[in-house]
């Protein structure tokens, strides 16, 4: 099977593509190899990218069955964003990871966020020292094109006098005075090359202390607060306010696994959460929250359900409840909540193709593996009872990658030997189109056959 048509990907990427892959795990890296369908949802989260960049904020919910792609759609839109000049902060909720809650629950979720905080030329996570020094270099290249000499000492002053004026614009915030304080000494540190008091700055910023004591001896700083369970938020609006004066375009935070908030048992505890979900939304999409982005993942049962769910909450409810003009085939995707749908049988045929593809480039092999045995796999997928609508992205995609390393590393075997002879069905017939990034559901059924070259990696 010939992969000619699939542009070079980096090896480690293709490998932890696949890996991530065939453990049913949502890659960090390479989604965009894999991206079939979802256009409209796409969209709709890039738009929400432009308008937050133009110094709006924004709430999004996307919202999906388990293995429907809704972590996959989450780091489809961290790549975006990161592209488009965004800072990102990405956590999964757990039951030790929550919004509010004892034990510092909503302190431990700022804290992952601030560890995976994530730019363009650190994707991976880490990145506050990148975004520090960039402030740094910015300011350095401004003085040195109005004609400052490097090592003068007016240089030094002039540029101890941008930093503090920079740093007043947070002050007036509720938490600000402690921030801009913080971000000071960090910038003393990092003048006098002292890099145990950059990582106690670091520390701080990351929400790392839990005392007041603990922080002002290891900053040095006599008059400091803590982040905490109660403000952490506010910090993370303080964070936004700060990476736009860096020169970036904004904050995005995703935020996958929400249904662990469904399952929190003490309704008081979970109500909390839902009230800080509240926060959120109304300081995002009233304008008090600006450049900043928060993408939400979460089960329908997490939405929709009446007693434990978003719905439970009415002052959520009556924002996120469909009006009466949408359901069934009409959706509004400028709403904040995003449903998936299940993908075409031609968005699943592309993905099949793409993954031999990809698969034959890593291992570096001769997929034995023809388009009528796709056909076939996704007929037998497709046609158990309930796979017309319940089927999902991570079951066709674990089965047919396990297959595809059944085929590598067994070579006396068929796909027929293994998967069995297939009897064709109505399915199969609807397999008849797919283009990269937007494939369209077929209106009728046709009999024109898909190939390699049709699909454009």
């Amino acid at each position: 099977m010939a992969t000619n048509a699939i542009n070079k990907v980096p090896r480690r990427i293709l490998g932890t593509l696949l890996s991530s892959l065939s453990g049913g795990v949502v890659p960090r890296v390479g989604a965009p190899y894999i991206a079939i369908g979802r256009t409209d949802e796409i969209e709709a989260l890039t738009h929400s990218l432009d308008r937050v960049a133009d110094g709006e904020g924004s709430t999004k919910f996307i919202i999906g069955r388990y293995g429907s792609g809704k972590s996959f759609l989450i780091q489809l839109s961290r790549g975006y964003a990161l592209d488009r000049g965004f800072i990102t902060a990405d956590c999964d909720l757990s039951p030790e990871r929550k919004l509010t809650g004892a034990n510092s629950y909503g302190l431990a979720t700022f804290r992952e966020l601030m560890k995976n905080v994530a730019c363009k030329s650190s994707p991976d996570g880490g990145a506050l020292p990148v975004i520090l020094g960039k402030w740094f270099t910015g300011i350095g290249a401004t003085l040195t094109e109005e004609g400052f000499e490097r090592d003068s000492e007016e240089y030094s002053l002039e540029f101890g006098k941008r930093i503090m004026k920079s740093l007043r614009e947070l002050e007036a915030d509720v938490g600000g005075f402690d921030f801009a304080t913080v971000l000071r000494e960090y910038y003393n540190a990092w003048r006098d090359d002292d890099d145990l008091k950059q990582s106690a700055c670091l520390k701080w910023i990351r929400g790392e202390y839990n005392t007041r004591t603990e922080a002002r001896q290891a900053t040095g700083i006599r008059s400091i607060s803590v982040i905490n369970d109660d403000n952490w938020y506010d910090y993370l609006k303080l964070f936004t306010a700060f990476v736009r004066l860096v020169g970036y375009s904004g904050l995005c935070i995703y935020i996958d696994e929400c249904v662990n908030l469904y399952k929190i048992p003490n309704r008081i505890s979970r109500e909390n959460n839902y009230e800080k979900i509240l926060a959120m939304f109304n300081d995002t999409m009233q304008g008090r929250a600006p450049g900043l982005m928060i993408v939400f993942g979460g089960t329908p049962q997490f939405l929709e359900d009446s007693r434990r769910g978003l719905y439970s909450y009415e002052a959520l409810r009556s924002r996120l409840a469909d009006c009466k003009f949408g359901g069934g085939e009409l959706r509004s995707l400028m709403q904040p909540v995003l449903r998936l749908k299940r993908l075409s049988d031609s968005e699943l045929f592309a993905l099949v193709i793409r993954l031999a593809a990809l698969h034959g480039e890593y291992h570096k092999w001769d997929v034995r593996i023809t388009e009528d045995n796709m056909r076939d796999f996704l007929a037998s997928s497709l046609s158990r009872e309930g796979a017309d609508t319940m089927i999902t992205p991570r079951e066709i995609i674990r089965d047919f990658v396990t297959l595809l390393d059944l085929l590598l590393t067994n070579p006396d075997k068929t796909f027929a030997d293994i998967v069995g002879s297939v009897n064709r069905t109505a399915i199969a017939a609807n397999i008849d189109e797919a283009e990269d990034q937007a494939p369209t559901p077929a209106q009728a059924p046709q009999k024109s056959k898909i190939t390699l070259d049709d699909i454009q990696f």
